[in-house]
């Protein structure tokens, strides 16, 4: 059996991930890592708390088969574009380092669909260049993943999220799947059925559609 090493275990894909790894044959121990505890205890989950500046401290974590990496947060949760920067790349950047350090041969990537390094949107170039970033490092096998719209409880509170989240119903039928709204669980799920499938040397991008497509199939 594999080992599963997942960093962004509290957010909404990171939640349906952990879930989705523990119960999975293929996978005997997944270790969490994280600034908090998360409440729940099982008998294949270790967790470690770890300071995302000083990840080679916690470089045995890394020790693992598989990375899988959802970290994330908002503009106004980080409060400036520099802080959402220093999360959602500088730490997944680390992660990332960690995984290659570790010796891991796969590292799976929740981006985004409008990811582009020559975007004039800050998020999109954020995530462009985070996955330029990523597929400099030479890990034997990376796996990126664009959703769009992401469906799912979370803890926080995103008013304009919430509107459109109520409203996909009725418009994600008038769009190509390529821009329908995905549940975090379908897209947690499309990236451990992916991992645990066939092995792919080398750079995979899943757009939107595909990963639903994999997930339901």
């Amino acid at each position: 059996m594999k080992t599963a090493l997942i960093a962004g275990a509290t957010g909404l894909v990171g939640g349906e991930l952990l879930r989705i790894l523990l119960e999975r044959p293929e996978y005997g121990r997944v270790v969490a890592i994280g600034r908090r505890r998360i409440d729940l205890t099982h008998p294949k989950l270790e967790q470690r708390l770890v300071d995302f500046d000083r990840l080679t401290d916690a470089a045995d974590a890394f020790l693992v088969d598989d990375v899988y990496c959802s970290v994330g947060t908002t503009l106004k949760k980080a409060g400036s574009q520099e802080a959402q920067r220093r999360v959602d790349y500088d730490f997944q950047l680390a992660v990332a380092r960690g995984a290659l350090g570790g010796g891991a041969r796969q590292f799976l990537l929740v981006s985004s669909m409008g990811a582009d390094s020559q975007s004039t949107f800050f998020y999109n170039r954020m995530k462009g260049d985070l996955e330029t970033a990523v597929q400099a490092l030479g890990l034997p096998s990376i796996r990126i993943f664009r959703p769009s719209l992401l469906l799912g409880e979370r803890q926080e509170v995103r008013r304009g999220e919430q509107l459109a989240i109520r409203l996909a119903p009725l418009y994600a039928p008038l769009f190509p799947a390529k821009y329908r709204p995905s549940s975090a669980h379908d897209v947690a799920l499309a990236m451990v059925k992916a991992a645990v499938g066939p092995a792919a040397p080398g750079v995979h991008i899943y757009m939107n559609d595909e990963v639903q497509r994999i997930a339901r199939g």
